[in-house]
């Protein structure tokens, strides 16, 4: 083993490192929701002695220490910012964590392992918002959230419309002739499947974009890539072999932020569910309620729900202030079953 070999595996560590201190201030900021005072001096006393455990014997104790003051005091400012968490499906670095950043900037995204587990997240009060896919321009309609999206009584308060590119990542110092297999989620694998074709690769589906490049970071499969965003390879130290690797320009992917209250502000855009009788028309009369206020439907989805019955989605342009979308809820309202007002919001295209 050269020194050149030994500083791209201090390179890789140092990058975990960077990772876990970034998770570890989430989970501190997270905490705050659950005591009263930041301060907590019986739980800094248990860490030192942790420490003292545990330092092994490369590294002194007194070293590990005073890092690890200032890492508490770290977490006690962030604490003390009273920072708003996002939590969003996947691995940091996922596409739903930058359409999150691009709603507001200021946020904390916050990793879940299922949409079910953002959706609890939110509705327990343990994230501030909660951030979804609902529809690809190339997929179609996310159906495991719309799914959700009928069962809670969540409120959309936010939308994010995000221009999707993929890339290529290796390991660094990959030479992209030994690569045979590439790793991601099945939506972006079949996004570049011609990428992939005529290059000769094995796609290989995986939970998550973001999560099969935490996966090549860690375990370093032989001949692999993976397809992921930019942002993902800043975040596990990987190499971009090749951007805009989609096999079409229009790859876009609509998100719904969600939370426990519905928005205050001034919308531009609403969305509605309800379901409907078993009778010919009844849908039509629904649009035509909309026609004759001359307002525009941006959106509108049936999704299965109880065996042999249907709940639509529908968005329309308006804020719910207007007279004539007051005039239109209360007309939809009337001929419809199961009617819900999901919120008005405002919607951000990037």
């Amino acid at each position: 083993m050269i020194l050149k070999d030994i500083r791209k595996k201090i390179d890789l560590k140092d990058a975990q490192i960077l990772k876990l201190l970034h998770e570890r201030m989430e989970l501190a900021v997270m905490s705050k929701k659950f005591k009263n005072e930041i301060e907590d001096s019986e739980r800094e006393e248990e860490l030192f002695k942790m420490i003292d455990a545990h330092s092994g014997v490369l590294i002194n104790p007194e070293f590990s220490k005073k890092l690890y003051k200032d890492i508490i005091s770290e977490s006690k400012r962030l604490q003390g910012k009273n920072y708003k968490l996002i939590g969003f499906q996947g691995e940091q670095g996922a596409y739903q964590e930058l359409a999150s950043l691009v709603w507001d900037k200021n946020l904390i995204p916050t990793a879940c392992s299922s949409f079910a587990e953002v959706f609890n997240g939110v509705e327990t009060g343990l994230y501030d918002y909660g951030i979804v896919p609902i529809e690809n321009t190339l997929g179609g309609v996310v159906n495991q959230t719309n799914d959700l999206m009928i069962h809670s009584d969540l409120f959309v308060v936010g939308a994010v419309e995000l221009e999707i590119h993929h890339c290529l990542l290796a390991l660094p110092g990959t030479d992209h002739r030994d690569i045979r297999m590439v790793y991601s989620h099945q939506q972006a694998l079949a996004q570049c499947r011609n990428f992939l074709a005529r290059h000769n690769l094995e796609g290989i589906p995986y939970y998550n974009t973001a999560g099969a490049a935490k996966m090549l970071m860690h375990e370093k499969p032989k001949a692999s890539a993976v397809i992921a965003s930019r942002h993902a390879a800043d975040i596990y130290n990987l190499e971009i072999i090749k951007e805009n690797i989609e096999d079409l320009d229009t790859n876009r992917t609509r998100f719904l932020i969600i939370s426990k209250k519905e928005s205050n502000e001034k919308g531009e855009k609403c969305s509605v569910l309800f379901s409907t009788a078993h009778k010919a028309g009844t849908l039509f009369h629904v649009i035509e309620i909309f026609a004759k206020e001359n307002i525009n439907l941006t959106r509108i989805e049936s999704i299965p729900n109880r065996p042999g019955t249907y709940v639509f989605f529908l968005d329309f342009e308006g804020d719910k202030n207007d007279p004539r979308v007051q005039n239109v809820l209360k007309g939809v309202s009337e001929v419809t079953g199961e009617f819900r007002f999901m919120g008005c919001y405002r919607e951000v295209h990037a």
